[in-house]
């Protein structure tokens, strides 16, 4: 995707306040993280407390290898919203199922 392409539909989610697709898009973009491993994150992989991290890690389902990533700030406020909106219990449910 071209970068012009990835804020087209960021403001796309944004202006029709899909909070959990913006979360997931804007996790997708900045993890590279495969669509398995991102739809199992777990709100304790990316939260402490009521604060999403600047970094998580996870381990790829496929190679069993650990991946780090940022999580930039919008993308830290999307996932935040969603959560919040959602009123995911942050020990026992993923983010995304």
């Amino acid at each position: 995707m071209k970068l012009k392409e990835v804020w087209e539909i960021r403001i796309c989610l944004q202006l029709g306040k899909r909070l959990r697709e913006l979360a997931l898009f804007n996790l997708a973009i900045d993890s590279k993280l495969r669509g398995c491993d991102l739809v199992k994150l777990k709100v304790r992989d990316v939260a402490h407390g009521d604060q999403i991290s600047k970094r998580a890690m996870v381990m790829q389902q496929k190679t069993q290898q650990p991946v780090q990533f940022e999580i930039p700030y919008q993308t830290r406020t999307a996932v935040s919203d969603w959560i919040k909106k959602s009123k995911i219990k942050k020990r026992r449910l993923s983010i995304f199922q």
